[in-house]
């Protein structure tokens, strides 16, 4: 596949951004100089990019942004279509929308978009049974945004747009970022990998790699813009650099970022297993700015299941992946994910699952009973094992995470870490260590967005508390004073 296959035209962005101007007339002409938009973001970073991304888009409309559905002119859902209960979450709240729009503003727009609405069956869904639903489209569609919007406006009818054959990255278009100092970067989209439980590779299409020079261009302006910390993001960005052939593979794209200047820290999501590769390792070991987290997706520790779901790899390939990784990062937090209950799951496969979460001893897991999704090949499996068998594998294995996480916490206790600042609540700070650790210390909240340096003192089972390294005696008992006034009269 060459660029000309992956990449809308430039010609194509400019007109899409004339129909910002466009859609900015008739918005006037409906609501004032100041049309006001609600963004809510459903499921994973891949998703809050895009969001950022659409809400570029709403400004250069004119639009303003509120935190609340009723205040809005526009109310804008991107939706997940990963498990089943977040599919419900957004049509429950869709339905909430129907009597703000009645009584509040009955020239309210309302958009739903996102990988849920790529599935034909719930686009349908939308159609007969939420008609004050105005424009529907589907994560292909992204892009013609503004187009769609335009027309929606000019014609006062709804516009559906859940076509797959646009399987492209436009770039171009201008990015609204809620915070300045933790930033999301894209640089791939879609899967190639099938897994049979996953929806993804039908809602979000081929993969396709943003080119190096687009990346590093808008890293360099994330940090000049005061970004301490970077995120990659794409579905499998191991893959990345194959479709289109970038000149250069997921491990050179982060020396390159990792050598910009700057004082800023590297995070990415997510790592197939199958694709991480002892390059990578070296460079995320060899890189100053690259953080010592590694999510690496597992999901079964049953070679049998593992086979069903697809995932290209065996449980000892996974072991010895996460040895050779601790090895080289003696400091490393992996985190994974894990699927309980996959369709012919038996006692056996569980057991070895959980003998691989005590070998490996993960910071944090991210754990899910398995949710059936139409179109997927696991969707068509026989599941002979019961809902009660299931939740009592899922309470077993989030208690025994429990404990390994608690005992990990424990060895960090009088340890010193660099933090980044993330917010402040009632005279506490909150940040991650380049671990992925979280932690709470009392501090003055003009540390938010920076770097310090913070030694814990205490440790539950998935945070740790803290206080500032530097302090001297009498600015931590200033601190612990301010806290203890905030409690008493906030």
């Amino acid at each position: 596949m060459n660029t000309k296959d992956v990449f809308v035209s430039a010609q194509a962005v400019t007109q899409q951004r004339e129909y910002c101007r466009l859609a900015s007339e008739l918005l006037i002409r409906r609501f004032g100089d100041t049309p006001r938009a609600f963004v809510h973001t459903y499921g994973c970073q891949g998703n809050v990019s895009d969001s950022e991304r659409i809400k570029g888009m709403l400004h250069e409309m004119g639009f303003v942004f509120c935190d609340k559905p009723e205040d809005a002119d526009l109310v804008l859902f991107n939706t997940c279509a990963v498990r089943e209960h977040a599919e419900t979450r957004v049509l429950g709240n869709v339905g909430a929308l129907k009597p703000i729009k009645e009584a509040k503003n009955h020239h309210m727009i309302i958009v739903l978009c996102g990988c849920m609405m790529q599935q034909a069956h719930i686009a349908e869904k939308i159609r007969r049974s939420y008609s004050y639903v105005n424009l529907v489209f589907g994560t292909f569609a992204i892009y013609r945004f503004p187009e769609l919007l335009y027309r929606h406006l000019r014609e006062n009818k709804r516009i559906f747009d859940i076509k797959e054959e646009d399987e492209k990255i436009a770039e171009g278009f201008p990015v609204w970022r809620d915070r300045s100092f933790k930033a999301w970067l894209p640089i791939m989209y879609g899967c190639n990998n099938f897994c049979t439980y996953c929806i993804v590779p039908h809602v979000r299409g081929r993969e396709r790699s943003r080119l190096p020079e687009q990346i590093l261009a808008e890293a360099k302006e994330l940090i000049a813009n005061g970004a301490k910390e970077i995120t990659l993001l794409g579905q499998n960005v191991n893959s990345y650099g194959k479709t289109p052939d970038c000149g250069m593979n997921f491990a050179q794209l982060l020396r390159k970022i990792n050598a910009l200047d700057g004082d800023f820290l590297i995070r990415f999501m997510t790592s197939h297993p199958k694709d991480c590769s002892d390059e990578l390792l070296q460079t995320m070991a060899d890189c100053e700015k690259v953080e010592h987290h590694l999510h690496l997706p597992v999901q079964s520790g049953s070679d049998r299941v593992l086979r069903e779901m697809n995932r290209g790899y065996t449980a000892q390939e996974y072991l010895c992946l996460i040895e050779k990784a601790y090895r080289l990062m003696p400091d490393l937090a992996v985190t994974s994910d894990i699927i309980v209950g996959f369709p012919g799951e038996r006692e056996e496969d569980f057991q070895k699952t959980l003998d691989l979460v005590h070998e490996v001893r993960f910071s944090s897991l991210f754990t899910f009973l398995y949710s059936p999704r139409q179109g997927t090949r696991a969707a068509a499996m026989s599941d002979p094992i019961g809902a009660k068998t299931k939740s009592e594998w899922f309470r077993k294995l989030c208690g025994d995470q429990e404990q390994i996480a608690a005992m990990r916490s424990k060895n960090l206790v009088d340890k010193s870490f660099c933090v980044l600042v993330e917010e402040e609540n009632e005279g506490m700070l909150t940040g991650r260590t380049s671990e992925n650790f979280c932690i709470t210390f009392p501090g003055k909240k003009n540390l938010v967005g920076s770097f310090t340096n913070v030694i814990v003192t205490d440790a539950g089972n998935w945070t740790l508390s803290g206080r500032l390294a530097m302090e001297s005696k009498n600015e931590r008992l200033e601190t612990e004073n301010e806290h203890e006034r905030y409690c008493k009269n906030p």
